[in-house]
């Protein structure tokens, strides 16, 4: 028997999280009133019922009910019910980002319209349930594949989840430093394969490069410090509560060098299964738009 309480910010994947789920065999119900939580709690241990697993879906859309849900989880520990809960998280500026684009309106806007004021009040009513969440997973910087990927770790793998969930981000100092990394590294002291006539159109996704990068002592031993010192880092983030860790990797233009090493990184830290990994190359073809133009 497997119940689990699926929560958090409206626009963060809460749906996905529930079609996935629902996928895997759940018995899904979005937006069940609250008080009704316990009943159909009481259903999953019926001795001999085929509903053995379930996912719960509970936001701000319950509206006054919200309150009643630190009760009712308090009402379910005194039962011995055992659940577990699942909160989808995201950045302010992903989540206006995501409503603009969609052109939803957030339940608690207000007449103004205010999608910003309408998430401040949302995460203060749903912090609770932060608290107590089993499972924490920052959306910010996940495709819908990759949230479906850590989503299977937890509950199809049952495989041990930290709740950090990491970007690897190469990119060009002449287009700026990205603004959420948490990690920046400079590689621009690397040779530069930019000034190689074959290698120029090419980038650090392509064999030619990777090789003329890492055909270098200095980036080799680059790479080893700087996995060293990022896999010392992962559990004492782990440790403080961090779900999201952006490490931002970059050279003069986005293409070579950053790529190359952002991919080297991504396949060294890709070997523990712990924690959700994925690579971007922000500025890979910036290069090419701009000379476009």
């Amino acid at each position: 028997m497997r119940c689990v309480i699926v929560t958090g910010m409206s626009g963060a994947g809460k749906s996905t999280a529930l079609k996935m789920l629902e996928d895997v065999g759940y018995f899904c119900v979005d937006n069940l009133p609250v008080p009704l939580i316990p009943k159909m709690a009481d259903l999953l241990r019926v001795p001999g019922s085929e509903l053995n697993k379930a996912a719960l879906g509970v936001d701000i859309r319950s509206g006054q009910s919200l309150t009643e849900m630190a009760r009712v989880l308090e009402e379910l520990d005194n039962a011995g019910m055992k659940y577990e809960i699942l909160f989808l998280e995201s950045t302010d500026h992903v989540l206006i980002k995501r409503y603009k684009e969609t052109r939803r309106f957030h339940p608690l806007a207000g007449n103004d319209g205010r999608v910003d004021e309408g998430i401040s009040k949302e995460r203060e009513r749903i912090k609770f349930l932060k608290k107590r969440a089993d499972y924490l997973i920052d959306t910010s910087h996940m495709l819908t594949r990759e949230l479906k990927r850590e989503l299977n770790k937890i509950f199809v793998e049952n495989k041990e989840y930290k709740n950090l969930y990491i970007s690897v981000l190469s990119f060009g100092f002449k287009y700026g430093i990205p603004p959420d990394s948490d990690l920046v590294f400079d590689v621009r002291f690397l040779p530069n394969p930019y000034y190689i006539e074959d290698l120029r159109p090419q980038s650090g996704n392509d064999r030619e490069v990777r090789e003329y990068v890492m055909n270098n002592e200095k980036a080799i031993e680059f790479l080893d410090k700087m996995t060293e010192l990022v896999e010392f880092l992962i559990p004492n983030y782990v440790q403080e509560g961090k779900t999201q860790l952006v490490i931002a990797i970059g050279c003069t233009g986005g293409k070579h060098r950053s790529v190359t090493l952002a991919n080297e990184l991504f396949e060294a830290l890709s070997k523990n299964e712990n924690y959700g990994i994925r690579v971007e190359h922000r500025d890979i073809g910036k290069d090419a738009i701009t000379k476009a133009r």
